[in-house]
Parts: C-alpha cells; sequence; structure tokens
C-alpha cells in the first residue's frame, strides 16, 4: 500500500503541472502569434522482480518477472509551431506570417528576442524628436535586417509591407520616403526557446545561437511570407484544449483515490494486527 500511495502521489504532482500547461495554453486562446505547449510524460524508476519460476515456459512478449514503477513525471513541454488562422484587420502596422517558424526580431533590455506578435506601432523616439520608431504593443523597439530599431521622420502618408518584408513609406506626392527591411529570423530549433512573458522569446545563454537561429537577410529574404493587414491568432483548439483538461482531471482524481484506498486498506491492515 506504501508503494502504491507514492506513486499515485508522485503522479499527482505531474498532474498538476500537467494542468498547469493547458491553463496556460486555454487562457492565452485569444493571444496574438501564441504558440501552444503540450506536456510530454515519461516513466520514473522502475524496479524489476524475478519471482517467475524457471519452469516457466509459456509464451511472453514481455521480459520475465515483475516491473513495477514508481509514477510518471513531465519529460518536457514541447512548444507546437503550427501556423495559426490568419485574420484580417484594417491596420497597416498588422503584419502576420504565413508560414511557421519565422519571428521578429525586438530588442529588449540590451539584447535581441524574438516574437510572432505583428501588432506594430509608431512611437516617438527618445533620441529624436522628429522621428517614429516601430515597437511592438509593449514598445519594444522592432529590429531591421542589420539589427538596428527601424526608425521614420513624420510626414508620410502611407506604409506598405510586401510579402518579403520590406516596409515602404510613402510620402503624400506618392513617392517612396523611406525603404528598410524588417529583421526576420527563422528559428530552426524552437525548442530550446525560453519563453519570456508578453508572448516573447530568447535563447539561454549556453545555446550557441546560429545553431538554432538564421537571419533572414539578402537574398534569404525570398523565404519570408508575411501579410500585412492582418495578424496571426493564437494556435490554441480550445474543443482539444478543453478534452485533455478533462482527461488530466480524471486521471488525477483516479490517482487521488488510490490514495484513499491505500490508506483505507493499511488501517484495516492495523485494526487486524492490533
Amino acid at each position: 500500500m506504501l508503494r502504491s500511495m507514492i506513486t499515485a502521489a508522485n503522479t499527482m504532482n505531474q498532474l498538476q503541472q500537467q494542468l498547469d500547461v493547458i491553463s496556460h495554453n486555454i487562457a492565452n486562446v485569444n493571444t496574438t502569434g501564441f504558440k501552444k505547449r503540450d506536456a510530454v510524460f515519461g516513466e520514473l524508476l522502475a524496479q524489476q522482480f524475478q519471482n517467475l519460476p524457471k519452469t516457466d515456459e509459456a509464451p511472453r512478449f514481455t521480459p520475465d518477472g515483475l516491473r513495477l514503477g514508481v509514477g510518471a513525471k513531465i519529460a518536457s513541454t514541447h512548444m507546437q509551431m503550427k501556423q495559426g488562422l490568419v485574420v484580417k484587420t484594417d491596420r497597416p502596422l498588422d503584419l502576420a506570417f504565413t508560414k511557421e517558424g519565422q519571428f521578429f526580431r525586438i530588442f529588449v533590455d540590451g539584447g535581441i528576442q524574438y516574437t510572432r506578435d505583428g501588432a506594430f506601432y509608431l512611437s516617438p523616439s527618445a533620441n529624436n524628436p522628429d522621428e517614429l520608431m516601430l515597437v511592438t504593443a509593449d514598445g519594444y523597439a522592432v529590429l531591421d535586417e542589420n539589427d538596428e530599431p527601424i526608425t521614420v521622420r513624420e510626414g508620410f502618408k502611407n506604409i506598405q509591407v510586401n510579402q518579403n518584408g520590406t516596409m515602404q513609406f510613402i510620402a503624400p506626392n506618392g513617392n517612396v520616403m523611406q525603404t528598410v527591411n524588417i529583421g526576420v529570423s527563422y528559428v530552426t530549433r524552437p525548442q530550446l526557446m525560453q519563453a519570456l512573458g508578453e508572448n516573447r522569446f530568447a535563447f539561454p545563454a549556453d545555446v550557441s545561437a546560429p545553431n538554432a537561429v538564421v537571419n533572414l537577410a539578402n537574398n534569404n529574404r525570398t523565404s519570408i511570407s508575411m501579410q500585412q493587414y492582418a495578424l496571426e491568432q493564437s494556435n490554441v483548439e480550445l474543443p482539444k484544449e478543453m478534452s485533455e483538461l478533462m482527461i488530466t482531471q480524471r486521471s488525477y482524481q483516479f490517482n487521488a483515490r488510490a490514495i484513499t484506498l491505500s490508506d483505507q486498506m493499511m488501517g484495516l491492515i492495523n485494526g487486524i494486527r492490533s
């Protein structure tokens, strides 16, 4: 009974973490560019009991003996890069990727971070009052292909962004005032990225960025797929998450019941011994 209680308690602890992952997904179902995470379970250490007689000649498809585990654990949580639904808007600064694995580069706290949220704004530049800076909804500077903040002088009438991420500011007379290439990266190993909140991601200090991310510049810009006047929605499927939530809750209840029954059986045994 003690073993069953330990096994159930271990599994309940991990199921609680899975509930946290599912709840986080559901909470961000309407977050622009959000990528869901899935919990992957693995088995904890197991003990092998060789208690079968050597004369047992029955056909087996498993190793001899009895294998007893001590519960399950969350081995990892994987970010799913599946493309979210692209929804049209009426803002020229709303940009959406239409390919998986591509991220905008932004400047945060002295370093480069990544985001799929393309809801951008123009904010007065701190360095030049006559310039406007392209920023995220949280005020972080959006970088160009040379990792410099994107700025423009006031006086333009329109903004055009093509499929390859080239942004043009159009003057009232129809001429192009300024052309800039938005900084876009293709992340080859998204599972190495750390979620920092506010829909931002970064690589840990011990991860070699050149092996995990490719900056799409020069000739590589032809692989960029971007749509103006649109935003990418979260790739969270609410019905599926609700189903996973109910299954996880049932599993939690099952293990809690196992602890209750084990405790009752131990109480009966103690009563018999006394």
